[in-house]
């Protein structure tokens, strides 16, 4: 079931946000749990809460107190995989999207056509992802790597090391057997010797790439512009 918060500070938005989800629930057969804040603060306090998690957030940006962009740089540190749906008059706030992995921009000029479908891919990416994992197999040894939690992939020796948010796995296979195995749009090579997920990348900085957790990766002077336009094509779906 997934679990998914709906933040505006003005209530009649909120609910209608809150009836555009459960219409496309209802729709896609999936099973959801919707919870409503009128007050980001409320928000905050509940997701601190080790036993509070949700898997999607659709909110305002423009809010008193705190702004939606503020309020997902907060969430962040206790949901690092939650998808955001911004919904704003201001679209120039998606240059700031990058940094904090925001799903999608939704206009509020647009919103009755844009929202319904921004929540379905979200949806449907979140229920990919959870089903996503890469297999390694061999004598006595069998692991499932979740997708998701895959931050990059870097060469070993005749090992590739699979770097996850939980530590490191490696497999005796090339690079690109891997990559291959995955084949997944997210992962790209910036470098002969590394694999990126690219939804763990916080910027691309004097040829590095700067991951969520800090890690600080080589981009090839080779690899660089086509990592720069793959980033932008990725990320630019959002809007």
């Amino acid at each position: 079931m997934l679990r998914i918060a709906v933040c505006d500070d003005e209530k009649a938005i909120a609910e209608n946000n809150r009836a555009v989800l459960e219409e496309v629930l209802k729709e896609t057969g999936v099973m959801g749990e919707i919870t409503v804040y009128t007050d980001s603060n409320n928000l905050l306090c509940d997701i601190a809460d080790d036993d509070f998690h949700y898997d999607l957030l659709l909110s305002d940006i423009e809010m008193p107190n705190i702004s939606g962009m503020e309020l997902a740089e907060k969430i962040k540190p206790f949901l690092p995989e939650i998808r955001i749906i911004f919904i704003t008059s201001h679209i120039e706030y998606a240059i700031d999207a990058f940094e904090l992995s925001v799903f999608r921009y939704v206009p509020k000029s647009d919103i009755e056509k844009r929202l319904p479908t921004a929540i379905r891919d979200a949806v449907a990416l979140i229920n990919i992802e959870e089903d996503k994992s890469y297999t390694i197999q061999a004598k006595g040894r069998f692991e499932k790597i979740p997708i998701k939690s895959i931050l990059f992939i870097e060469r070993d020796g005749k090992n590739s090391a699979i770097n996850t948010t939980d530590g490191v796995s490696k497999v005796r296979k090339s690079l690109q057997a891997v990559f291959d195995e995955i084949n997944s749009e997210e992962f790209i090579f910036i470098d002969r010797g590394y694999i990126v997920n690219l939804i763990h990348i916080m910027q691309i900085k004097n040829n590095t790439a700067v991951l969520k957790d800090g890690t600080v990766l080589p981009v090839s002077r080779s690899h660089l512009q086509t990592v720069k336009e793959q980033i932008n094509n990725y990320w630019g779906n959002m809007i």
